[in-house]
């Protein structure tokens, strides 16, 4: 029974009584008490005790009314704690959020070391904030670039990172812009972004930006793939120098580098480079010899191996001799190593 409706059937529930106690005509009734006396009618003596009674149920109602109002106000409040607390989780922020209740700061504290993420379905739930959150998560998570103001992701995140990625990989004139300040985003950002340069921008334009970035020999054999099929607008032997230089390149990769530019550089430009690049690293000598058989350039590779001890370019000195005696042989069947 609702408060209003007790209300209303104790105070029927009076009249009813104190009526009929008046219609029995017990006259009156007086009470003494220090000094101080009462005469009243025997039927209010008999309806006092009830209202009396009533008042106090009514303030009872009343008080551990107010108290269970506001028990349920609290767990309102840290529910709508919860959710945002389920926010931050999902963004991966750091944000403070107090809760009024025992029982949802243990919940928070359990959840606090478990990591938060949606599933692959799309999400749903009655608010319609959170939901937004979620499908702005499964959207970076399935590739795309999430452009949402409203969405406040911790710059520093992992989530925040992805659609970096996302950006990266959509438009192709941010990842331009992240080469140019390359120092304001992480590793793999300006990675994907220089990767994406080399497969979309013209040489003219990676020649702009490859000098902001740390090469290593990946993205270094990659860069020079793309100067080789653009050798019109490529590199000079210096700069192919000063690249290498940085990287630490090994006579195997000098080797693999010289196979890269041979089939597509012409004779005097490759012959150029390597004897450059020869000239300034050991390591790179044995490339230039290979480039030199591959041009049968046969009295250069004689003056250069001549110079050197006898455990030295042995598989070149075994190819002049063979040829010096008649016979021919590809250097790709004779191991140079």
């Amino acid at each position: 029974m609702g408060l209003k409706k007790y209300i209303i059937s104790s105070i029927i529930f009076i009249i009813a009584v104190f009526g009929y106690a008046y219609s029995l005509e017990l006259g009156e009734y007086e009470i003494s008490l220090l000094g101080y006396s009462l005469n009243l009618p025997v039927s209010v003596w008999i309806i006092f005790p009830v209202v009396v009674l009533t008042l106090v149920t009514y303030l009872h109602i009343i008080f551990y009314g107010l108290i269970n109002y506001f028990k349920q106000r609290a767990v309102n409040k840290d529910h709508e704690a919860m959710i945002e607390f389920v926010k931050s989780q999902l963004l991966e922020k750091t944000n403070v959020v107090k809760f009024r209740t025992k029982d949802f700061r243990n919940l928070s504290s359990i959840l606090s070391q478990f990591k938060i993420t949606p599933k692959d379905e799309r999400f749903t739930s009655s608010n319609e904030e959170l939901n937004k959150v979620v499908g702005n998560i499964q959207d970076i998570n399935d590739g795309k670039y999430v452009n949402d103001k409203s969405f406040k992701i911790n710059e520093t995140s992992k989530l925040a990172n992805l659609n970096l990625l996302n950006k990266v990989n959509e438009q192709i004139d941010f990842a331009v812009d992240v080469l140019k300040k390359s120092e304001n985003y992480s590793s793999n950002v300006v990675r994907q972004s220089f990767e994406n340069v080399l497969a979309e921008k013209t040489m003219t334009t990676v020649k702009k930006v490859y000098k902001n970035i740390k090469l290593d020999k990946e993205l270094a054999f990659k860069l020079f793939e793309k100067d080789a099929a653009n050798n019109e607008f490529g590199f000079t032997a210096e700069e192919i120098l000063a690249i290498v230089k940085d990287i630490d390149f090994t006579k195997d990769d000098y080797l693999a580098l010289a196979k890269n530019y041979e089939k597509i550089l012409k004779p005097d430009q490759i012959i150029a480079i390597f004897e450059k690049l020869s000239n300034e690293v050991e390591e790179a000598t044995t490339a230039y010899l290979h480039v030199l058989c591959e041009y049968e350039m046969i009295d250069k590779v004689k003056e250069i191996v001549s110079l050197t001890p006898d455990n030295k370019f042995t598989a070149f000195k075994a190819l002049l001799d063979l040829k010096e005696s008649g016979k021919h042989y590809n250097l790709e069947t004779i191991s140079y190593k």
